[in-house]
């Protein structure tokens, strides 16, 4: 029994790790499609700001100056998406497409160039990381449950895990009561009318993507220096795509999508430690399955085997000023 329960407790700790950067990255899109603009390419920003992070830590040995760049690099590709799909009206799909192909190629070529590891960045020092803010607190096997979940479950994360939650009632906030997120929600809806009131449509996209980039960009950075010590090629293994398939499955509501998060993070956390477990009446579950288990989750929830999950009106829609 005790045994099960730090089992249990450990993989509750692990769910919260793995799902950060899917909830980064949810809040992001949930943030861009609300104002009317797909972005397909979480999974390229979070990519890039990966690269950008650890090869400035490498060089600065300051994770805090690394966050900055990689927020600046993925702020700067949600920019050019909205330069794309925003000012020059073009597909919204393809556009977020080209960025995760660009971002796929350029952090292999830039990193086999610049560091000559087959792509992958110097390991990082302690300095240059996040690391846990408070070490996990010691428990006796005996202590209360709620004592050993505060100290083994919710204690022990660096300070981007405690920011991404953190992030979620400030995005359900941002969105549903505020002014600016009153006027995003209506561009998302109806941006003719929007236009009427003498609000710039544009200005108002623009800063959705912009706030998609940064936030995609403390994605990437916890990947790459806070859960691991270095950057490696594709490591994102499609987890913007995840928080993609999240944040539908939240309907494109905060907290819903955290849920959403929180699933996939789980399965992926238990996932790892199915692996060479034998199962009574099964055998060994092959390892290869236990690894794909968040991938077929996604494929089920966008196939739409969750209810119906009804978008923005004017998502993916340019808008033309009428003259």
């Amino acid at each position: 029994m005790e045994e099960m329960l730090t089992i249990g407790l450990s993989a509750l700790a692990a769910t919260l790790r793995v799902a950060t950067p899917l909830v980064f990255c949810a809040m992001a899109g949930l943030v861009s499609e609300r104002a009317g603009v797909i972005d397909i390419g979480l999974e390229g920003k979070m990519l890039a700001a990966a690269f950008t992070s650890a090869s400035v830590a490498a060089v600065s040995g300051s994770a805090l100056i690394a966050l900055l760049a990689a927020m600046a690099l993925a702020t700067l590709l949600g920019l050019l998406h909205g330069f794309a799909c925003i000012t020059h009206r073009g597909d919204q799909v393809v556009s977020g497409v080209a960025i995760n192909i660009i971002a796929a190629g350029l952090t292999a070529v830039l990193g086999i160039h610049w560091f000559g590891r087959g792509g992958q960045t110097p390991d990082l020092p302690v300095e240059a990381r996040f690391m846990p803010v408070l070490p996990v607190s010691a428990t006796d096997a005996g202590a209360a449950l709620p004592l050993r979940f505060l100290a083994e479950v919710l204690g022990g994360h660096n300070l981007l895990v405690y920011l991404a939650f953190l992030l979620v009632p400030l995005v359900w906030w941002l969105i549903g009561s505020s002014r600016f997120g009153l006027r995003l929600r209506a561009v998302g809806e109806n941006p003719e009318v929007v236009d009427t009131a003498g609000i710039s449509v544009e200005w108002l996209r623009y800063r959705a993507v912009m706030i998609c980039g940064a936030l995609c960009g403390m994605a990437g950075t916890y990947l790459a220096i806070a859960q691991n010590a270095a950057f490696t090629p594709n490591m994102t293994a499609g987890q913007g795509f995840i928080a993609l398939a999240a944040m539908i499955f939240g309907k494109w509501r905060a907290f819903p999508a955290l849920a959403a998060c929180l699933l996939f993070g789980f399965l992926d956390a238990v996932a790892i430690r199915l692996q060479g477990v034998e199962i009574a009446g099964i055998g060994q579950v092959p390892v290869q399955l236990i690894q794909a288990l968040p991938y077929i989750l996604t494929v089920i929830l966008l196939a739409g085997f969750i209810g119906r999950a009804v978008a923005p009106k004017a998502i993916g829609q340019p808008y033309l000023k009428e003259r």
